[in-house]
């Protein structure tokens, strides 16, 4: 059960608008606020970062094959959406209490994601290699959502948003010194670690499968599938959409275009309380779970 006295309420900020020390930083909420924004950009380009994720094939094979049924994405997309949702906010926003129980309940998860003996492909859930990929392609999503969207705010915030991004690799099984020092030093990982990414003919398909959101029912499915889809491949960096093997035409360049545009007017028009509905609900309702000892996953 998390103690809720723990969470911070301070809301100082420095008078001269300097970047607070890292030890600070959930004080500050112009930073919060960039925090709640990232959040908020998930819904854009989830559906490219999970191909990311996934395109390392030790991944790709732990989901695809996943016999945890309850956490299956294509089996029980809403669930899986509520429970990433929630990760995500208490991996940013959360106090350690918080962290430390979320941590606990996908260990308990992640301790049956394992590759049996027989499998073409090993993998296992607690392995320090993939939970760093997994979460430097989370850092990679939020960085080009507040890059492209929010430049003006998050330039200053920059480098200390990456420090304060270990927390998407530490919320899981991450050692915090696995974490690449400095964005210099993120940069020739990622270079290094997307030239291994790889999918073979299950993943291939699973993942085309999941960009044209076949695990939606049909009338959902229809009403939104073309413009996820146009985003999830829209977003993805060239090199995944290559391992994909879904070309970039001049139709699916017209449809991204789009799709980014109708989510500009509508974050133009929409007042921030209500684009934020979904962001606040997900972290009040994991914070509910928690301080009511509720299983999260």
């Amino acid at each position: 059960m998390i103690d809720l006295a723990t969470m911070s309420t301070a809301s100082a900020v420095p008078r001269d608008g300097a970047v607070p020390t890292d030890e600070r930083l959930l004080d500050d909420p112009r930073f919060t606020r960039l925090l709640r924004d990232a959040l908020l950009g998930v819904g854009e380009f989830a559906g490219a970062n999970v191909i990311m994720q996934l395109s390392r094939l030790p991944v790709g094979r732990g989901v695809a094959e996943s016999r945890v049924d309850s956490g299956r994405l294509d089996r029980h997309p809403f669930k899986r959406a509520r429970t990433t949702g929630g990760f995500l906010a208490i991996a940013l926003l959360g106090t350690e209490a918080e962290q430390r129980a979320v941590r606990d309940e996908i260990n308990r998860q992640h301790r049956q994601v394992r590759s049996r003996p027989q499998d073409p492909v090993a993998y296992n859930a607690f392995d320090a290699d993939l939970q760093l990929w997994i979460a430097a392609c989370l850092y990679r999503g939020f960085d080009d959502y507040l890059r492209l969207y929010r430049a003006a705010e998050y330039a200053p915030y920059r480098d200390a948003f990456y420090r304060h991004a270990a927390r998407l690799g530490t919320t899981l099984q991450l050692p915090a010194d696995r974490w690449p020092a400095d964005r210099a030093a993120f940069a020739r990982y990622w270079d290094d670690a997307v030239a291994e990414i790889r999918l073979d003919d299950v993943t291939r398909a699973f993942l085309q499968g999941f960009a044209r959101i076949d695990f939606l029912p049909a009338p959902l499915r229809r009403l939104v599938g073309p413009p996820l889809e146009a985003l999830a491949i829209g977003h993805l960096p060239a090199p995944f959409r290559d391992a994909l093997g879904i070309p970039w035409t001049a139709v699916r360049q017209r449809r991204f275009r789009h799709a980014r545009r109708l989510l500009r007017a509508i974050d133009a028009v929409v007042p921030r309380p209500l684009l934020l509905a979904p962001v606040t609900i997900g972290e009040w309702d994991v914070r509910r779970r928690l301080h009511a000892g509720r299983p999260f996953v």
